[in-house]
Order: C-alpha cells, then structure tokens, then sequence
C-alpha cells in the first residue's frame, strides 16, 4: 500500500547552491499526491517532483513549474524513495532544498522522526521487461530487468584520490541506511571556485560536502573509503524517484550524472515496450520472479 508521513517535521539549514537560509518542513499527504513541494515564501505555490518539471541537471537536480523554482531535490527524493514514501508535501521558504551535511543520513532521520503512515491505496510500480540505455561521450547508463530495485556504478576521474570507484547495492531500506544515505556530495576545489564566480556553490563548505585539491582531500576524514561513488548512487536513486513509482531493474551507471540519470527516466518513459506497470502485489512478486530466473522477487521500500 502506499506510504506518507504520520506528522509534520521540520529543519533549517542552507542551500548549497544559494547560500540562502532556508526552513523546510517534510509533511503527510493524501495517497496519489506524490512528492510535491511548495514554497511557503511564494504563497504555497507548488511545483511536483516528475520528469516535466525538470528545469535543469547543472551539478543537481533542479524542478520547476511557471516561475516557480526548487533546486537541489535529489538527496531528499533519495530519502523518501528509500524509506517507502510514496506521498508528502514539502513545504521550504526558499528556492533550494537544504543541504545540511551533504548526505541523506539527516533526512532519513527527519523521515523517521515523522513516522511513516500507511494509506488505503496500492502502489503501483514499474517492471523493466527488457534493456534501456542511454550514452553520450563514452559514459552511459542503462536499466535491465531484474526481481528487485539495484544501483550499480562506477566512477573513473583523472584525479589520485578518486580515480576509478565502483559500487554495486539492492535498494532496500536498511542497505540505504547503512551504505548510501550517509555519503556525502563532493566537488573539486578548482570547479568549486568556478562555480562561485557563477553564482553556485555560495553554501558549500566542508561541513556539507567533500572537497579535494589536486592531491588530496582537505576534509579531515572520508564515511566511507568509496564515499565518492556511493554518493553518485544516492544522487541516481533520487533521480529515478522522477519515475514517480518504484523500480524492478538492475540500473547500471559509468562515468553518468544528473543529466544522464534524468536521460535514462525520460527513456524509460518513452519505451513503453520494454516494461510495464503494476499494482505492487504478491501476484506482481510473482510475475517478476518468473520473469528473471525464477528468481525472489523483493522489494522492502
């Protein structure tokens, strides 16, 4: 059945991008609302968390409907995917989502500190019957079928610290918890001086995001040895919450991004030969089971 908040939560913190001081409450909405954020400063006007409201992928996700904006929503779309909900309104007095430490970790806890609501309503969710891909300048991303929702993704930067990463996770809600959630966004010192001059990254610092000159990292430690390419799994399972229902398929990622991840939904979208929708039930567990290998089909979130 689909999920919302029980209550009402909130938190202040900055965007990364703006810089700006921002007030966000995370509350319960009615089943087949799906994630919608308003913005309390523009007099509740909202713009909906889909693929038609993607406004721009420049380092986030960012959506809009008219004029009005919400940038950087992909940590909290994550957050909600992982945690099994399906339905909420977010409510922030500003034009960017908060990026408190750079990770999921605190909006997992925001999440829990609601409680999570079931409603009267079945889920719906999407079954990958055949391969989607997606590529451009030798990186791509594709999404083969699979009896359960897994990221698998691989970084390669010309850089010592970083270089070539890969990570591979089931999405469920402890797995994201415990291995995702807390991996936090990072930038280039070199980029990051750049993008000020452009007007971004005026919140960053090295409380909400990992930083590396050209020979190492200036924060004191890393969550993870890999924390760089688990963030890039977090940003892509976010990314595919513009679906607007869960995911059976295997996503596989190299070198992608923002603009990549929102390539590969809008190919998914479009291929309607290649998959299917169904109401999440024991039956539908079945069918996707037999479908790949006679396989367990699971999907905890």
């Amino acid at each position: 059945m689909q999920k919302t908040l029980e209550r009402c939560v909130s938190c202040t913190g900055i965007g990364l991008h703006s810089g700006e001081k921002v007030r966000m409450n995370l509350c319960p909405a009615p089943a087949d609302t799906g994630i919608v954020f308003r913005r309390v400063d523009l007099g509740g006007r909202s713009v909906a968390a889909c693929l038609g409201n993607v406004a721009d992928v420049f380092y986030a996700t960012s959506l809009k409907d008219g004029d009005v904006e919400v940038q950087t929503v992909e940590h909290l779309l994550a957050a909600f995917t992982a945690m099994g909900i399906d339905n909420a309104f977010v409510e922030i007095d500003a034009k960017e989502v908060p990026i408190l430490d750079g990770s999921a970790a605190p909006l997992v806890f925001l999440i829990k500190e609601a409680g999570i609501r079931t409603l009267n309503r079945p889920r719906r969710c999407i079954v990958i019957k055949e391969p989607i891909r997606v590529e451009t300048d030798g990186k791509w991303l594709s999404v083969l079928p699979c009896d359960h929702l897994q990221i698998s993704y691989t970084v390669d930067f010309e850089h010592p610290v970083i270089a070539k990463q890969s990570c591979s996770f089931a999405i469920t809600r402890d797995e994201f918890i415990k291995e995702l959630a807390p991996a936090r966004t990072f930038g280039f010192l070199t980029e990051i001086r750049q993008l000020m001059k452009m007007g971004l990254a005026q919140g960053g610092c090295l409380d909400n995001a990992i930083v590396v000159n050209d020979h190492r990292i200036l924060n004191p430690y890393l969550r993870f040895k890999d924390e760089f390419v688990r963030h890039k799994a977090l940003d892509l399972l976010g990314d595919l919450a513009l679906l607007g229902a869960p995911v059976f398929g295997h996503v596989v990622a190299y070198k992608a991004g923002h603009s990549l991840h929102t390539a590969l939904v809008g190919a998914i979208l479009e291929d309607e030969e290649n998959w299917y929708e169904a109401e999440l039930s024991r039956a539908t567990l079945k069918a996707v089971a037999a479908q790949n290998a006679n396989g367990k089909a699971y999907l905890s979130i």
